[in-house]
């Protein structure tokens, strides 16, 4: 038998993803200064902040060692996480692994306020250690989370030890990471890959906001949480229009409704923001807390047009969908991208080529993401992460089966889920929320799809894009590559009567672009054979375009064009997976793209 040192050395090889030689213009100007220093939370922001991001100490070891490391294996530049480029590790974690980071941090605590200690994001499971102590666990890898660790903080400085688990197997939800990738299957992520982060707050604080609006009523609700707050506590909300006050109101009710005349409303032609300022006051008048937020004013919702097909509206008028497949990935970040502004190209980019919607497929972004599809208007289906064991996959075929999951995996799925929708429900631009994708981990769909409807009534719910059809929600979504299609029931009596019907998937036309490619040494590939010219690719585009169109015409209410990017193997973006190469400019996407926004004459 090898001694235990030497089982345990043989355990914990060490063993690295891919390394690509691929990077983002970004990514080549990142440091431990000046990564993802921004405001994580627009939609609760306070000035008083200490951003935690930088080189942190890191160690792998055994996942039965429960004691912090007395020896660390180097640095990882957080937030990046271990298997990226960015990192700086470029290591894969194991199901029998650990991954334990460290650092200090400077804090000066006031007396009668509370330090909050915040993750935007850890894959998967984890616990936080402050100067020794345990201030608590999470498990769940793409929601934000925070501690209070008022009571073991001190003056000066402090020690931060983080310790994560990712088993990336099972019941997790893991989205596109897998242990071998390959396919549509991407490289896993692991530990830290979002901003970490300190905020000092009152005794009594705004723990959370919750805004809905009202098109019709040009209005704005605001539910604040409040955390301490003593009796006789106010609140006041200050709404703006640039620098203009147009409408305030204090209140010590649980919802503050404010009327805005002439409200202007959001929507992609005219993605208007106004800022609130909301503010909690003691019952001597006295200020506790303050923060800054912002709404737009719009209202979602459904329309049967002239022929008995059921259409998405925006604020009362009909709207045709249609956007790409953005899986959100990095060559040099995986799941994060390597700045706020390479984030916003993206966008910038899809909004620029004439797409009024993005499908978030299978990832929930930073909050900065949605900040920025509000501020530039563009509209958001926000997939739920999905793993787990799914049934046969049968589309649209009658009589769809659903997985069996146990107790303990849905309702971690249903943890995680409600958490989404606590994080995003604020921002405009998700108009749309899909739990499930082709079945993958799809179970209780009917149970799943009631509660996602009860939820949020505010959103319209696609209950399985691509997926296996059950009766619930508001839309019928298939999927059909290379070029779109769907399948109609025409007449009475049809199975998907009363649903908004939509192509969830189509396109994926690859095109490759020599010295931008993930691994050249791999299968690289999109949907059909690939075309020989930039010609060909380009027809091949045109005609999904025409045959959308087509289908609009036909009661088709949306289309999304996988994707925005390649990844990995996959070779079917409109740009290359470092956003080096463009393959179709934008403008000439905008030109393609207008007739689907054309409405007929006797509709207008």
């Amino acid at each position: 038998m090898a001694p235990a040192n030497a089982q345990e050395a043989n355990e914990r090889e060490v063993k690295k993803p891919f390394a690509s030689e691929l990077i983002t213009k970004w990514g080549e100007e990142v440091t431990a200064e000046n990564a993802w220093t921004e405001y994580p939370r627009p939609q609760l922001e306070r000035s008083n902040w200490q951003n935690l991001n930088g080189k942190w100490d890191y160690a792998v070891r055994l996942e039965t060692r429960k004691n912090a490391p007395k020896k660390w294996d180097g640095e990882i530049l957080v937030p990046y996480c271990l298997e990226s480029r960015l990192g700086g590790v470029q290591r894969l974690l194991t199901p029998k692994d650990a991954l334990w980071y460290h650092r200090t941090f400077t804090a000066t605590p006031v007396e009668n306020e509370r330090t909050l200690l915040n993750f935007e994001a850890v894959d998967y499971e984890c616990e936080v250690f402050v100067n020794g102590s345990s201030v608590g666990t999470h498990k769940g890898g793409n929601t934000p989370f925070a501690f209070d660790i008022t009571d073991e903080v001190k003056a000066g400085e402090n020690e931060l030890i983080v310790r994560v688990e990712d088993n990336t197997q099972e019941y997790q939800l893991r989205g596109k990471q897998v242990f071998n990738a390959g396919g549509i299957w991407y490289t896993r992520v692991s530990g830290i890959w979002q901003t970490v982060w300190l905020e000092q707050v009152p005794a009594s604080y705004i723990e959370k906001l919750k805004i809905a609006t009202d098109a019709e009523n040009g209005s704005i609700t605001v539910r604040p949480t409040l955390k301490g707050a003593a009796e006789g506590a106010k609140v006041k909300v200050v709404v703006k229009d640039g620098e203009q006050v147009v409408a305030e109101q204090m209140s010590d009710q649980d919802s503050i409704e404010l009327t805005i005349e002439n409200a202007k409303l959001w929507s992609p032609d005219s993605p208007h923001l106004y800022t609130l300022e909301v503010s909690t006051l003691a019952a001597d008048g006295s200020s506790a807390d303050s923060v800054k937020s912002y709404a737009g004013i719009r209202t979602v919702g459904k329309v049967t047009d002239k022929d008995g097909n059921l259409r998405f509206t925006l604020n009362g008028k009909t709207i045709f969908h249609f956007g790409p497949l953005d899986q959100g990935w990095w060559p040099d970040g995986l799941l994060t991208p390597p700045s706020d502004e390479a984030m916003a190209s993206d966008i910038e980019y899809l909004k620029a080529a004439g797409f009024n919607m993005i499908r978030k497929h299978i990832k929930v972004e930073p909050r900065r993401y949605y900040y920025h599809c509000d501020k530039l208007g563009i509209m958001l289906w926000q997939d739920q992460v999905s793993a787990g064991k799914g049934p046969a996959w049968t589309r649209l075929a009658p009589n769809p089966e659903d997985a069996q999951w146990p107790d303990s995996a849905h309702e971690q799925y249903m943890v995680e889920l409600e958490r989404m929708i606590d994080t995003l429900e604020n921002h405009p631009s998700i108009v749309v929320w899909v739990p499930f994708n082709e079945a993958w981990g799809q179970h209780r769909t009917m149970e799943v799809g009631k509660w996602t409807v009860e939820r949020d009534p505010s959103r319209l719910v696609n209950i399985a894009s691509g997926g296996n059809f059950w009766p619930v929600g508001d839309v019928v979504d298939a999927h059909q590559y290379p070029h779109p299609g769907f399948p109609f029931e025409r007449g009475e009596g049809g199975r998907f009567d009363g649903f908004i019907k939509v192509v969830g998937e189509f396109g994926g036309h690859g095109y490759p672009i020599k010295e931008h490619l993930w691994n050249p040494e791999t299968r690289n590939w999109g949907y059909g054979d690939l075309p020989q010219t930039k010609e060909e690719y380009k027809q091949r585009y045109e005609t999904s375009i025409e045959r959308l169109n087509s289908l609009r015409l036909q009661g088709i209410a949306a289309g999304v064009y996988t994707q925005t990017t390649d990844v990995e193997g996959e070779i079917n973006g409109l740009m290359t997976y470092d956003r080096k190469v463009i393959k179709l400019p934008a403008e000439d996407l905008a030109k393609l793209h207008q007739p689907l926004y054309e409405v007929p004459a006797d509709e207008k």
